[in-house]
């Protein structure tokens, strides 16, 4: 659990919005609770290496925010906008779940409480570090021998609590609104000449929302790119139609928000791949470790 001595951050008012691109596309989408949890746009930096040619570009979503940055802090804004200060919050992931440590870290950020309900997976070096640190963050977070006995748990816990629930990776549709943002983001730093336009943009695939996120927020701009997504998680569920659903989820949530008929988005722009994946969550590939 945690809480911190202060709340943090007031849910946004609307009409300050102007910088916030989704909401200059989609001026009814304001009235959607949110907490300003990030600091906006995250900038784009050139690689300059013999290998690249200098054509890969890499967008800071790790200065998404001001401590525990990353693509789940977007989601989080959204996800946590209906949450006062003393609530608590469920949620649920992997041992080494970076979206535990960014819903404790955020979350405490507003004076809310986090119960996480996580579960035992491959441990790389990475996964050790966030373990550890959600440790500390949840002192009395426990972790599981199974991601089903897990789950069956919270589901439990959410139909005797009161508590906020928020699914695995923070992937629903108005979350993923956060990720839509990112690729409108994108696509006015593209605009502004900050970064040409690119061919494709490669990102892990887990729960998918991020992947599904920008595939729609590129279509709603009118841009071209492909979405690469590396899968990270078992193919059961981790595959093209999960993320083609939730696009499709997302899609319907801001027609139905706005009244504006969306283009689809293009299935051809999704790519999966499937050959980085070492055959469990949170198992390095071979030589992973001497990758620079």
């Amino acid at each position: 659990m945690t809480a911190p001595d202060a709340p943090g951050p007031p849910v946004v008012v609307p009409d300050l919005q102007s910088a916030f691109p989704l909401f200059d596309r989609f001026p009814a989408l304001r009235t959607i609770p949110r907490v300003e949890l990030t600091t906006l746009p995250t900038p784009v930096v050139q690689v300059r290496h013999p290998e690249t040619n200098g054509n890969l570009w890499i967008k800071r979503d790790d200065l998404s925010a001001p401590d525990c940055g990353g693509n789940k802090v977007r989601a989080l804004e959204f996800l946590l906008g209906q949450v006062e200060p003393g609530d608590t919050i469920l949620t649920v992931g992997g041992a080494g779940s970076t979206h535990v440590l960014s819903t404790a870290t955020h979350a405490g950020r507003i004076g809310a409480s986090v119960v996480a309900l996580r579960w035992k997976h491959d441990m790389n070096a990475v996964a050790v570090e966030v373990a550890s640190r959600i440790s500390e963050a949840l002192p009395h977070s426990g972790v599981g021998r199974s991601a089903v006995l897990s789950l069956m748990s919270a589901s439990y816990q959410r139909w005797r609590t009161r508590a906020h629930y928020i699914p695995l990776g923070g992937s629903i549709p108005t979350g993923i609104l956060g990720h839509v943002n990112a690729a409108l983001e994108l696509a006015r730093q593209i605009a502004d000449g900050v970064l040409p336009m690119p061919e494709r943009v490669v990102v892990p695939l887990g729960s998918g929302g991020t992947t599904a996120g920008l595939l729609l927020g590129f279509a709603i701009a009118g841009l071209p790119i492909e979405v690469t997504g590396v899968r990270v998680g078992p193919r059961a569920f981790v595959n093209r139609r999960h993320v083609m659903s939730l696009v499709r989820r997302t899609s319907a949530l801001i027609e139905r928000l706005t009244g504006e008929r969306l283009t689809g988005a293009d299935p051809h722009r999704l790519r999966v791949l499937h050959d980085f994946y070492g055959g469990a969550y949170g198992r390095a590939l071979r030589g992973a470790e001497r990758a620079e």
